[in-house]
């Protein structure tokens, strides 16, 4: 098989992958090397100490393909092939090589749900309607109005990124499915010839060069509703509609994935992490991590990051707000659901498709607050059960963008714009005020702008005089990670400390059973972790620890017995046996620091023994 993972795969009896921190790298954005305003694989190795210093255990790379780029490499055009501006196939044997050498693991995005229209496979496919990898996506004919003669797609199903899923080919005249972009065809899962390429070309190329695994994008909608029926309207006067259920969770899903499980990823020890959205229910996720399933390993469940969303499709950007008590609520349920399973779950709150977390779940407003939010964001997540997922400067909390930047000239992803035109177009001004107000929040080009690494011209992304593809935010000076590197207790100095902390407490912080407490307070989140990771029988089990985490979301002072809180009791245990593990707080502010009271975005840990 290679030079793959025969070894490191376990922690004891637990999987590496569950007490690893892993980190995303957006490669256009993350670090520019040779002056082309675009990030590059020679980049991401330049910092790959930076990445083992901060405590990332593996790296996730977002897609470095070869591809025509209109969907930011999620339109892949050859598979086996690197995209020129990332660097090359040798490039890549560097990057394994350096995340080995320093016990790192590497894991690339797996994008098989749709290539881009200028695959050689779909070029095939397009040819003509008897070329033998026609069958490889999803064609089918025109349906035509009964009553105007008029063409009409062959169902009225909605695309994630605005109109129709469905587009024409005059060639073979017929209509081709495309869950995204328009250059973004399905692939037909059906076909067993195009699993096998898949598995070829797409994994096993990758797993015998050394790669540790995958994060499989649109996991769940391989199997789509080949019946083709219409989508019911819930969208009056749209001729599109949101059509979830045609392809999300389908009829021969979880006979896809343990057939690509049995095949590629258990055979090569590879782990996997799939990207699971429209399945909201524990119930439904389960089938997919069950260790007795065969299937993958975790899933990101979306609940929580989507938090003020106005839905996937029309009113995705219609942004709402939402109270402490709603986000609590979605995080104890996907804590608390693994208990009694064989299932495991992710922990993260940023990806390369959202808005920044301190511009959303925190409090970016003044230095302040946006420095103490972030940390308190950090230590939420460090405390919470799963494997723990960063985002590319998370670590140092990095923002939105800035609300002046215009969204027609500084935005550039392909969903942003077209949710921004099809609101423009619909002449609503008041749906496109709406639209840009949530885009200025949501939309994912906000975790797109390049990495902030110092305060010189264009914040060390790339040298001076060079124009990225993308702007660099307008604080990049305050913002940055030399600054930050040279203050131990600076955000970046508290996520190493947490980071810390969590694989020293593993059994309570990563593998650890989850109380609420608090669970209507709209101030403060607060929660119980018991340890966990005790075989049976083991004497020292009478000794598990607990946490107690506690955390301000609030801009003002919190008194903890107000609220109804005693630490010592909700421990269990006797006053005076609990101690501080750690709190956000400067040393300069801990001096004046009141045990009952909490200042504004300020979280603890506290332990009892």
């Amino acid at each position: 098989m290679g030079s793959v993972n025969d070894t490191s795969l376990c922690v004891g009896k637990t999987p590496w992958w569950k007490e690893a921190v892993f980190y995303q790298v957006y490669p256009a954005s993350f670090k520019d090397t040779n002056n082309d305003g675009w990030g590059d694989i020679p980049g991401l190795i330049a910092k790959i100490d930076y990445l083992h210093d901060l405590g990332v255990d593996c790296v996730w790379l977002s897609p470095m393909f070869e591809s025509p780029q209109k969907d930011m490499g999620y339109d892949i055009s050859d598979y086996q092939a690197v995209y020129s501006r990332y660097g090359t196939l040798s490039d890549v044997d560097d990057l394994i090589a350096a995340c080995h050498s320093r016990g790192m693991k590497l894991i690339l995005d797996l994008v098989v749900n749709h290539t881009s229209d200028q695959h050689p496979w779909f070029q095939e496919s397009r040819s003509s309607k008897t070329n033998p990898k026609r069958d490889w996506y999803m064609w089918k004919p025109a349906r035509y109005d009964p009553v105007t003669g008029e063409r009409k797609p062959p169902t009225n199903w909605r695309s994630y990124f605005a109109g129709p899923t469905w587009t024409w080919d005059e060639h073979t005249q017929e209509y081709y499915l495309h869950l995204y972009d328009t250059s973004q065809p399905d692939l037909n899962w059906e076909n067993p010839a195009c699993r096998k390429a898949i598995y070829d070309e797409a994994m096993r190329f990758w797993l015998d060069r050394g790669v540790d695994g995958f994060r499989i994008d649109t996991v769940n909608k391989y199997s789509k509703r080949v019946d083709f029926p219409d989508a019911p309207v819930t969208m009056p006067g749209e001729t599109d509609q949101p059509a979830p259920e045609m392809w999300c969770n389908g009829p021969r899903i979880h006979e896809f994935i343990r057939e690509m499980n049995d095949q590629v990823l258990a055979p090569y020890n590879a782990v996997s992490v799939g990207e699971l959205s429209n399945t909201p229910l524990p119930e439904q996720v389960l089938p997919y991590v069950s260790a007795a399933a065969k299937e993958l390993d975790m899933v990101f469940e979306f609940s929580t990051i989507r938090l003020g969303t106005g839905g996937p499709f029309h009113g995705k950007y219609l942004y709402r707000q939402f109270p402490l008590s709603e986000l609590k609520q979605y995080v104890a349920t996907w804590q608390t659901w693994l208990e009694g399973t064989d299932g495991w779950h992710t922990v993260f709150c940023e990806n390369h498709d959202n808005g920044r977390a301190v511009s959303r779940f925190g409090d970016d407003s003044t230095p302040a607050s946006w420095e103490a939010s972030a940390k308190t964001i950090a230590l939420w997540q460090a405390t919470l059960t799963g494997t723990l997922f960063l985002y590319q400067g998370q670590e140092i909390g990095m923002v939105n963008m800035p609300r002046e930047w215009e969204v027609e000239r500084e935005y550039k992803d392909v969903e942003s714009l077209n949710f921004y035109a099809e609101a423009k177009k619909s002449g609503d001004e008041e749906r496109l005020r709406k639209t840009e107000e949530g885009l200025r929040i949501l939309a994912r080009d906000h975790s797109r702008i390049p990495m902030q690494w110092d305060d010189s011209p264009n914040a060390g992304f790339t040298e001076e005089g060079v124009e990225p593809w993308m702007r660099v935010h307008d604080d990049f000076q305050n913002l940055n990670v030399e600054r930050q590197e040279r203050d131990e207790e600076s955000v970046l100095g508290f996520y190493k400390k947490v980071l810390r902390l969590r694989k020293e407490y593993s059994g309570l912080f990563v593998h650890g059973a989850f109380r609420p407490v608090l669970e209507k307070d709209e101030r403060l989140f607060v929660y119980v972790k018991d340890e966990m990771g005790f075989e049976e029988g083991d004497t020292q089990a009478e000794k598990r620890r607990k946490a107690l985490v506690v955390m301000n979301f609030s801009g003002a002072e919190v008194d903890l017995k107000e609220c109804g809180l005693d630490v010592a009791e909700t421990l269990g245990c006797e006053p005076g046996r609990e101690r501080l593990l750690v709190t956000t707080l400067r040393k300069r502010d801990m001096a004046g620091m009141e045990a009952g009271t909490l200042k504004a975005w300020e979280g603890r840990v506290y332990l009892s023994f």
